[in-house]
């Protein structure tokens, strides 16, 4: 029969792929010990708005222009629960820039101050709360 041999090449390709692990922490940015991440927080309350797609398609953007070669990338975290199923988030969104040189980074701030400012009432009500932190350690599960 013509078929059989044909077939079982075919499904020993397929289980081949299907069982290869492929490595998605390689096709995405990572952080490394020897950084900085600044976070940005935009605490949830009575009143607070907080325009998402703005953020995405505006703002991050722009401050990832202004950041320069310092910065390697940014993630953006939307918050969407609390502890439990029933709780709001804590935080209605969470901004992270990676960088690698915190006195660039502030020169870069200092010099757009202005328009960082005066862009935030295009996207939320809220006041962020930033922190700068050295990434100490990054461990990938194996």
């Amino acid at each position: 029969m013509i078929i059989k041999p044909i077939i079982v090449p075919v499904l020993f390709l397929l289980a081949s792929l299907t069982s290869c692990k492929t490595n998605q922490m390689a096709l995405s940015p990572t952080s490394k010990s020897g950084m900085y991440k600044v976070t940005i927080l935009y605490p949830d309350g009575e009143g607070k708005t907080f325009d998402m797609n703005y953020y995405e398609q505006k703002h991050m953007p722009m401050m990832a222009g202004f950041l320069g070669e310092n910065l390697k990338f940014y993630e953006i975290d939307k918050g969407i629960l609390g502890r439990s199923s029933s709780e709001k988030p804590t935080f209605l969104a969470v901004g992270y820039f990676f960088i690698t040189s915190i006195d660039e980074y502030n020169i870069a701030i200092a010099q757009n101050r202005e328009a960082v400012m005066s862009d935030i009432k295009n996207y939320t009500n809220i006041q962020p709360i930033v922190q700068i932190s050295e990434i100490r350690q990054v461990k990938n599960k194996e």
